[in-house]
């Protein structure tokens, strides 16, 4: 629990951090997409391969020494703000040196939960972990905005701090079932077996491929610092409290799935819940109102954190041990970088169409998506519980 409240903490805080640092030095949107894509980029790069390691490695060793290089990073980034940059030149590839490490982190910690507990426990852990994700994603900003305020180069000192703590916590998890390695032969055939399973499970592509179109045209967050500018006149540091209403919208859907995790119609209610992500998003992009605002961002993640619960619980069940680490590669990639490409493409697209505008196209967009993947996959939409997964799963 520990590294997971560290290592969310921290990815959450580069990228808002990142956000608000590169915009002060610009003011150009355009450049909040350029952090978005630089944080996706070597995840995309890395995902073959990556995804074969943390199915040979001990997912634990591997997970910590990525931490470890995030943490080198954040110190470097620290160090060079301390010079007042007037360019982000090397900010961008501080960012792209982070999401190579990031790349390493994804498949080997987010492939542990199933070895950590029963499968028959995974639906209450799934949301347990979520909630302690989304509450250091609510504290984290907040803490965040007030460091960021005395001194920038300090909020990242304190991210390569977390991440070193992550690094020590995970290591030592404990394993209720021991990791099944691949033992094959390593070959471009073997990495790509997880992009197989997925094409070839229409559970997979279904949850996977949801949540990626939705993330991808609905980043909205990624927009606070030029919303709090353009759309609200509120100073910059609020755009750390709208990842703080999030967090605290999600934190709390999590805690109430933890204690009443979804039993039935579980592939209608994915469905329901990116489709509420995507009407919020439009209303965002007519609130005026910092309160509102920050009520629509708790809202978003909230019906998001209802995706996730869902999404994260389906892909475990129906991956075998062995192939886990490169079916979650690709998920990472699909999903938690698609969170970053969703910021490139939301960036670009308030540069070139307006900010309010560009906003209300991502909300727009993700309810077309959810109907589309209605009609596309039946599977998903008849999916009443995840007993069934785990039946269809084990011979």
């Amino acid at each position: 629990m520990i590294s997971r409240v560290c290592g969310s903490s921290g990815a959450v805080i580069l990228a808002i951090a990142m956000g608000v640092l590169v915009f002060d030095i610009t003011g150009n949107k355009a450049d909040l997409g350029l952090v978005g894509l630089m944080e996706f980029l070597p995840t995309f790069l890395l995902v073959l391969w990556a995804g074969s390691l943390a199915d040979r490695l001990d997912r634990r060793k591997m997970a910590a020494l990525g931490y470890l290089a995030e943490g080198a990073v954040a110190l470097t980034i620290g160090w060079y703000v301390t010079t007042d940059p007037t360019s982000i030149g090397f900010l961008l590839a501080l960012t792209a040196a982070y999401g190579v490490a990031r790349g390493f982190v994804n498949p080997a910690s987010r492939a542990l939960p199933a070895n950590v507990v029963p499968k028959s426990e995974l639906p209450r852990l799934i949301p347990a972990l979520s909630m302690t994700w989304q509450i250091s994603s609510f504290a984290a900003p907040l803490l965040a905005s007030i460091i960021y305020g005395w001194s920038p180069s300090a909020t990242f000192f304190a991210l390569a701090a977390l991440d070193v703590i992550a690094a020590i916590t995970i290591f030592s998890v404990k394993l209720h079932n021991d990791q099944v390695p691949n033992t094959g032969r390593p070959s471009m055939k073997d990495a790509l077996s997880g992009l197989r399973l997925v094409r070839s499970n229409p559970l997979l592509r279904a949850a996977i491929g949801l949540d990626l179109f939705a993330v991808l045209l609905g980043g909205v967050i990624a927009l606070a610092p030029a919303i709090v500018d353009e759309l609200l006149g509120t100073p910059e540091h609020t755009a750390f409290w709208m990842r703080s209403a999030g967090g605290l919208g999600a934190g709390l859907t999590a805690f109430a799935l933890a204690l009443r995790p979804l039993r039935h119609k579980v592939g209608l209610r994915l469905l329901q819940s990116v489709g509420l992500f995507g009407v919020l998003t439009i209303f965002v992009a007519f609130s005026r109102s910092i309160v509102i605002t920050l009520f629509l961002f708790a809202g978003l993640a909230a019906a998001d954190m209802v995706s996730v619960f869902v999404r994260a619980t389906i892909v475990p069940l129906a991956t075998p041990d062995s192939l886990r680490g490169r079916v979650v590669a690709v998920e990472a990639v699909f999903i938690g970088a698609s969170n970053e490409l969703g910021a490139a493409e939301s960036g670009f697209t308030s540069e070139w169409f307006g900010l309010a505008p560009a906003i209300l196209v991502s909300g727009i967009a993700t309810i077309v998506v959810v109907l589309v993947f209605a009609a596309w996959t039946p599977e998903l939409r008849r999916l009443d519980n995840f007993d069934e997964i785990v039946e269809a799963a084990d011979p």
